[in-house]
């Protein structure tokens, strides 16, 4: 099996799934029927600089609900699919509107129906705690659990090893601000 950090190098977009990778899993439901679920912050940071980077993001969940799309568009993902219960032709989605060969895709995943995704990416990861079933098709296994990093993780060693990971306070604010503008029009 070749190692993992060779195609580490060809990687020029991300697609995450939601509970179990950038969260650890846990949703709490409140009396109302709302889904609430805790992200990382170092994971939102990974994103966003990979998105100044010209990353593109896929968000590819079975998860529904408002709560999803308002997380991450447009400040940490390029696309948010919810109810993906097929997450494939998703995958496959994304990558033709973003003229991207799956090999150039990482996804993480951490359950039974990532795993056609991952068995398709150019580079397939899961957190440590993801079921025996995809860590058995996995190209890397995070040292970091859902929802703990994971996700800035494999970010962090993409943009590492192209010369990409660096923090300039003045673009960084300049997007952020930006995305934020983006933000209030897309939800007010």
């Amino acid at each position: 099996m070749e190692n993992y950090k060779v195609k580490l190098k060809n990687i020029k977009a991300f697609a995450f799934d939601v509970d179990g990778v950038l969260t650890n899993g846990d949703v709490m439901c409140f009396p109302s029927g709302e889904l609430v679920r805790k992200y990382d912050a170092k994971d939102g940071y990974g994103l966003r600089v990979a998105l100044i980077n010209d990353y593109k993001i896929a968000i590819i969940t079975g998860g529904e609900g408002d709560s999803i799309i308002k997380r991450f568009l447009p400040n940490l993902a390029s696309e948010v699919y919810t109810s993906s219960r097929d997450k494939l032709p998703v995958f496959e989605e994304f990558c033709e509107k973003y003229s991207l060969k799956p090999s150039e895709v990482a996804y993480v995943g951490d359950d039974i129906p990532d795993i056609p995704v991952l068995i398709n990416c150019g580079l397939a990861v899961c957190p440590a705690d993801a079921c025996e079933e995809v860590k058995a098709v996995c190209d890397y296994i995070s040292i970091n659990n859902g929802g703990k990093g994971c996700a800035r993780e494999l970010i962090e060693q993409v943009l590492k090893i192209q010369g990409k990971w660096r923090h300039d306070p003045k673009v960084y604010k300049e997007w952020r601000e930006e995305k934020d503008k983006e933000y209030r029009k897309l939800f007010e």
